[in-house]
């Protein structure tokens, strides 16, 4: 079945086509075609029958790229474009040879793309680098083992070791992993989650007691009103289309916050219906609000504003007062607060005319169900955690927490991230979860918090983590400040990737490395006392099983929680009451563990099994309870503060291209954008490039504009002229996080700050070399004149 690595073939950049205008919807006959081609090239017919069609059902797998939720009734096509792709990806009968190892040496490697490493297939056998050596060479899993556990028997103390999680790992894995890092002595479990929704973490913990959504999949039909900020589902998750089509169908009405009009949230041609593939579809957004970068916090506050002094005029007839009265705290506070706004500031920060607030608001007041919903064009922003509050401020006025079609609803990019964070994968975990663990496992957990992903990155460059373990994920080229974080990753004394396929991360290492590779979620798990099942959790805390559907590409592959139970065994022996040999061969013993560690997880055996697993109790969904210290939502006064843009510079947004997944390049087509055959463009609204003096189609330089006075260049970048807001611009993650400070991050939750970034533009400075991938530099302002008056102040 395995094949051997293809030849592939590098993009050239030069060659970038730029549509004249984006598209304006999404899905449709393209949409099938595009998700069925790469498929069945790159799997045959066969393989993709038997993944593509047990994608999110009730008896197959969990899909391995977005965490939307399922419906009850699940349809014969269960799946999008995107998770076909991820599932391709993954399911890949190719496989990287032995002699790969030999052939190439890191130092070549990266110089190749991502795209190009993760086309080189599967990786099917530990490989390891010894320090002072350029290449990889294939050991054994007990070789591997050994090296890695004896690493970390000698560190001088357990916070000299992190273990990162990516969002795809399961519940299972996630379980033993934390436990794992616990037992060794350490809470520095940094994840994926640090970079991502850990604003919406923070700000809806302090303001309603719990971090997740406070809706289910159903609440999207019930809603009269959808407001989607800073989001574009039509690539990031695009199932979402088909809960916001059935909402429409029922009469309510949905409203898009976004600095980019993005196709799906225009209009969405659903392939399983007639009319989405020889009709007009379904226009999706009743009001588009194109916001400048930043501005949605103002925004916000502005509509709460509106409501309040429609309250004023009418009182008793618009805030929903027994709700406020019995549930909430802060509403006077938040009153004298937004009494004082300003309108003109308000503008200037969002951008938008005052008759589109106001439609904004009267949609809002006319709507007796309105769900929020979000992801990281909020929560990567500065004021993100802040911004996050004002959307429960406002759902809260009107008691929009706590009945059907209503709620706060993150939106989770990763497929188990959710499930990761309820299992442990924290680094400030709550005294009631150490105190469950240590009593089930017989030991004392670590009660200091431990570093997240930015302190963990910062801990690497400073020599106070030694040894980096990794399970799955691309750390490297996920996170901040590239230059910086890639420094650091080579102070490393080691680095160990559990992966599935090559990437980024695999080559900037430590002087040590090992990459164990994993069977995906997609293989069948085949284990001592027969096959078994991993569970995870969506984005609206329903839990439910996988089931893996194809044979592995390889018999020298492990499971997660096989590798993860094997390395605890060689690094702690018997130090702690785990049967770490037991829990690889019967999943049901982890299980059984989580059942008693983890709050909601109780009889979790049994109820994984119901027909389509359980839901997670959630206070403020089920019953209007608040894990608050009043036992009280939390209405807050957040100071608004805009960002100055000096002149001549633009505020950046880092985003995905619609053929990627996080840091997975599937290709170089951005379809509904436009944009073609290359991924090194800045998209510039029109005006701005005549104001800056560039021309579209032209190279230029990027600089990150920081205080710290280190001029961050991202070189060599086409100007696409686009329709961004007027001061703002966008460009493609991860090559873009070169610009971003790798100390430039959110108040409260501290997420890389992605979606404001200031920059400057300038033409390209002309090299020797047309080398494209990852071409920066990291200067000093004595070198780049002029940037040292350049500073932001947030």
């Amino acid at each position: 079945m395995a094949k051997e690595n293809p030849s592939v073939k590098e993009p050239d950049e030069k060659d970038i086509k730029v549509e004249d205008e984006p598209k304006d919807w999404a899905a449709g006959l393209p949409g099938v075609y595009y998700s069925m081609k790469p498929a069945i090239e790159h799997m045959g017919i066969d393989r993709t029958r038997k993944t593509v069609l047990a994608m999110n059902q009730k008896h197959g797998f969990d899909c391995p790229s977005c965490a939307w939720p399922d419906p009850d009734k699940r349809k014969a096509f269960e799946f999008c474009e995107n998770g076909a792709k991820a599932v391709t990806w993954e399911a890949t009968p190719v496989v990287i040879p032995s002699e790969f190892w030999a052939e190439h040496s890191i130092t070549e490697l990266k110089e190749r793309t991502e795209y190009w490493l993760g086309m080189q297939g599967r990786l099917t056998e530990p490989v390891y680098k010894p320090a002072g050596e350029d290449h990889y060479r294939p050991v054994s899993w007990n070789e591997a083992f050994s090296i890695l556990g004896n690493k970390l028997q000698s560190l001088d103390s357990a916070d000299e070791a992190a273990f990162y999680t990516s969002g795809r790992t399961s519940n299972e894995a996630a379980f033993l992993y934390q436990l794992f890092a616990r037992g060794f002595g350490t809470n520095n479990l940094p994840d994926c989650s640090n970079m991502c929704h850990e604003s919406s973490g923070w700000g809806m913990g302090q303001t309603i007691g719990i971090g997740k959504a406070t809706v289910t999949y159903d609440d999207y039909e019930r809603a009269d009103l959808i407001i989607i900020m800073g989001q574009n589902p039509g690539t990031n998750h695009p199932r979402m289309l088909t809960a916001l089509e059935e909402c429409k169908e029922t009469g309510g009405h949905i409203v898009a916050v976004n600095p980019l009009p993005e196709a799906g949230l225009k209009r969405y041609k659903n392939p399983q219906k007639v009319k989405g593939i020889i009709g007009h579809g379904t226009e999706i957004a009743d009001q588009f609000l194109q916001i400048r970068l930043g501005g949605d916090m103002a925004l916000l506050q502005a509509v709460s504003k509106r409501v309040l002094d429609a309250e004023a005029k009418n009182p008793g007839t618009v805030l929903d007062h027994d709700f406020l009265d019995k549930h909430c705290e802060g509403l006077e506070d938040l009153k004298e607060h937004l009494s004082h706004l300003d309108e003109q500031e308000v503008l200037e920060a969002t951008g938008l005319r005052t008759e589109e607030i106001d439609e904004l608001a009267a949609r809002y007041l006319a709507a007796e169900r309105v769900i929020i919903t979000w992801a990281m064009g909020i929560t990567q922003q500065k004021k993100g955690v802040e911004t996050i509050k004002e959307m429960i401020n406002l759902l809260l006025l009107r008691g929009n927490i706590g009945k059907p079609g209503a709620g706060a609803s993150p939106i989770r990019g990763h497929s188990n991230v959710q499930g990761d964070r309820t299992m442990g994968i924290w680094e400030q975990m709550p005294p009631t979860f150490m105190d469950a663990l240590g009593k089930e496992f017989s030991f004392s957990p670590p009660r200091k918090h431990g570093a997240d992903v930015v302190e963990s990155i910062l801990r690497m460059r400073d020599g106070d983590i030694k040894v980096l373990v990794a399970l799955g994920g691309n750390l490297v080229s996920a996170v901040s400040d590239t230059t910086m974080a890639s420094a650091a990753m080579e102070n490393l004394e080691m680095s160990a990737q559990i992966s599935i396929k090559l990437n980024r991360s695999h080559l900037i290492t430590g002087k040590e490395a090992l990459i164990l590779p994993c069977k995906g979620r997609t293989e069948i798990d085949i284990q001592e006392t027969g096959e078994q099942f991993v569970s995870v959790e969506d984005t609206v805390c329903a839990v439910h099983p996988s089931w893996g559907s194809v044979e592995p590409v390889a018999p020298t592959l492990l499971s997660e929680p096989a590798i993860v139970s094997r390395l605890a065994l060689a690094t702690l022996g018997n130090k702690l009451d785990a049967d770490w040999a037991g829990f690889e061969k019967d999943y049901d013993l982890i299980r059984d563990h989580i059942s008693r560690v983890v709050e909601g997880c109780e009889d979790y055996n049994t109820r994984i099994r119901q027909e389509g697993g359980f839901v997670l109790a959630n206070g403020p969904r089920d019953s209007r309870t608040f894990n608050t210290p009043t036992g009280k939502a939390v209405l807050t006064v957040n100071a608004l503060e805009s960002l100055e843009r000096p002149e001549g510079t633009l505020i950046l947004q880092t985003l995905r291209s619609h053929d990627q997944w996080n840091t997975t390049i599937y290709g170089h087509n951005d379809r509904y954008r436009g944009i073609k055959k290359g991924r090194h463009v800045v998209m510039v609204n029109p005006e701005d490039i005549v104001e800056l003096g560039l021309e579209d189609g032209q190279n230029v330089d990027l600089h990150g504009i920081y205080e710290d006075g280190v001029d961050r260049v991202w070189s060599k970048i086409r100007v696409v002229s686009y329709p961004t807001p007027r001061g703002c611009a966008a460009a493609y993650y991860p090559e873009a996080n070169v610009l971003v400070p790798l100390e430039h991050v959110a108040d409260g939750s501290n997420t890389p700050v992605s979606k404001q970034i200031i920059v400057r533009l300038t033409p390209a400075v002309d090299t020797s070399t047309d080398k494209e991938d990852f071409t920066f530099l990291a200067r000093k302002p004595s070198e780049a004149p002029g940037t040292r008056t350049e500073t932001v102040g947030v």
